[in-house]
């Protein structure tokens, strides 16, 4: 497969790539793993490792990683002759220096779950790194770690959300907010003949039909993350379309420090009001599966069983709704946030808001665009909102890494955590290095768990990262949690 890569590699050509997205970047920050930074962050940063399509770890910044036999720490060797974009060269400073930030609560976003089960951290020299562990840790989740540790410069670690300090293949230009922004190729890139393109341009365009509009246009030559529903019918029409293996999962999360939420029996009878089935046919046009746990079936802690105990049943749910003893007022006293800017979130939105009004719950949508929207969602500005969630391919705890199963400093259930259960689950899961039958049953625990607090409610897997491009587009790279790869694309 790799010859195969290469000889096809060499008879693409360069040129500007255009692409366009369907959301407004958050910032820079690669430790901020949202879905609204995903087309940047493999194009501005290189991780220490990389997964290949099927789960097998290569190296990137990193040439070699031994793992102690007692499983209790990893040893990092780190490559020659990378510069980050300001011409510094890439030492071993700046992976202790981003290991700090992912271990500080305040900065570490989406990678500071991860670092739980880390210890302390060395250098020995500038080109070897060793991270140690509070106790003995899964091989699975030691390379999660490092695929999941992007190197940011050391002196640009405060500045990071608004300056890119990465080794990536591409260097910023230019940003206009809420249009989109500029890069082009880094002339110092460490890996030989990439990218291919000289520039790389981003269009932010608020509707998924405009986006294909541009497509059939010529105005752009892919689409990144568009809706399922369009690169069906993209495809039809005699485009290609790409899927990768780092499926999300669609989860309707719940904020249980208000309002009805609080009440458990109340959030445990949207198990049974969600219909998973018709959310993946309207929503994702039947792209996907049903689950009602928040992994892909590739998870080891997938259990599908709960598809059938947790589906789609409207008494079950007015059962649960009775036992909640909340009045009607209350139960109807809160809104739902919706992504107006993504199609598919309007209208899964608007199918929980039938069933809620079949339940005798009237509610109302609450429609925000673009950055408003995504401010609200990290930030917890809600009472209930549709979020995808990644991870969920990889060590079970990894889920961890999204904001609503954030285990501490969570954006929208705060500190101390309100399911002390769930967060013990976590770190059983951790902590289960033994038997096969310890894994499994920490696993089982942690779905038991999720199922009864009800904070979250996983309706299906999708695809998150679809590409959909011109013919004329090769060199398309599928990457483990479906992030942009444009150094490898380029034009037949």
């Amino acid at each position: 497969m790799a010859a195969s890569n290469t000889a096809a590699a060499q008879q693409l050509k360069g040129g500007t790539l255009r692409v366009a997205v369907l959301q407004e970047l958050a910032n820079y920050d690669p430790q901020q793993l949202s879905t609204v930074n995903f087309h940047v962050i493999k194009n501005l940063y290189d991780s220490l490792i990389e997964y290949t399509a099927d789960g097998k770890p290569e190296p990137s910044l990193a040439t070699e990683w031994m793992i102690a036999p007692d499983k209790t720490s990893v040893t990092v060797k780190l490559r020659e002759g990378v510069t980050f974009h300001s011409g510094a060269p890439f030492k071993a400073d700046s992976v202790l220096a981003t290991l700090q930030k992912g271990a500080d609560p305040k900065r570490g976003k989406n990678v500071f779950p991860t670092m739980s089960v880390v210890k302390d951290w060395s250098a020995p020299d500038e080109r070897t790194v060793v991270i140690n562990f509070k106790g003995p840790v899964p091989d699975r989740q030691i390379l999660d770690l490092l695929q999941f540790m992007i190197p940011i410069e050391a002196k640009g670690i405060d500045t990071v959300e608004t300056v890119p300090a990465g080794t990536g293949p591409f260097l910023l230009v230019s940003r206009a907010v809420g249009q989109g922004l500029r890069m082009k190729a880094n002339p110092n890139y460490w890996r030989p003949q990439q990218p291919f393109a000289q520039e790389l341009v981003f269009t932010v365009f608020s509707e998924d039909a405009s986006a294909s509009a541009a497509l059939e246009s010529g105005a752009v030559d892919l689409i990144y993350n568009g809706s399922s529903r369009s690169a069906v019918r993209l495809k039809s029409a005699g485009y290609q379309v790409f899927t990768g293996p780092g499926k999300l999962v669609q989860v309707f999360r719940i904020n249980s420090t208000r309002g009805p939420f609080r009440n458990k029996s109340f959030r445990q009878a949207f198990n049974h009001l969600i219909d998973r089935a018709g959310i993946l046919r309207v929503g994702y046009a039947g792209l996907g599966e049903v689950v009602a746990q928040p992994w892909a079936p590739a998870s080891p802690a997938f259990d599908g069983s709960y598809n059938k105990s947790h589906a789609y049943d409207l008494e079950k749910a007015k059962a649960l709704l009775k036992a909640s003893g909340l009045s009607p007022a209350e139960m109807k006293d809160w809104k739902l946030l919706v992504n107006g800017s993504e199609e598919s979130s309007v209208q899964i939105s608007q199918i929980v808001q039938q069933a809620l009004a079949k339940a005798g719950i009237p509610i109302e949508l609450d429609v925000r665009q673009g950055a408003e929207f995504v401010t609200a969602l990290l930030g917890g500005d809600f009472a209930a909102v549709f979020g995808a969630v990644g991870n969920v391919q990889k060590f079970p705890s990894r889920v961890a890494t999204n904001s609503i199963y954030r285990t501490v400093q969570n954006p929208i259930l705060k500190d101390p955590h309100p399911h002390p259960a769930y967060v013990a689950a976590i770190a059983r899961v951790d902590a289960a290095t033994g038997s096969e039958a310890e894994v499994k049953a920490a696993y089982d625990n942690l779905n038991k768990v999720l199922v009864d607090e009800a904070f979250a409610v996983p309706t299906n897997s999708y695809e998150v990262g679809l590409i959909v491009a011109s013919p004329k587009i090769g060199g398309v790279t599928p990457e483990i949690d479906n992030l942009l790869v444009a150094r490898t694309i380029g034009f037949k």
